[in-house]
């Protein structure tokens, strides 16, 4: 069983994360995110990089049905 993300685990997430973590907000494993990525039907944008699959987090964000601002606002740098 896949474990999924928690809000507040979603809301800490950077501006771009990878296809595994972005799978894990929708309750996917890694193999079935990286057919739906591969099939071009993944839930969210995704970008291909060489063999690299990245997803932005305000389109995971808007997929989930999250306010995308609300992961922008004032947080403090790290």
């Amino acid at each position: 069983m896949i474990r999924g993300m928690s809000l507040a685990e979603v809301g800490e997430l950077p501006a771009v994360t990878d296809l595994v973590t972005a799978g894990r907000a929708f309750g996917l494993g890694r193999t079935k995110a990286y057919e739906l990525a591969r099939a071009g039907e993944f839930p969210c944008p995704v970008i291909r990089a060489g063999a690299t699959w990245l997803v932005p987090t305000p389109g995971l964000l808007a997929a989930l049905g999250l306010p995308v601002l609300a992961n922008l606002g004032d947080r403090e740098e790290r």
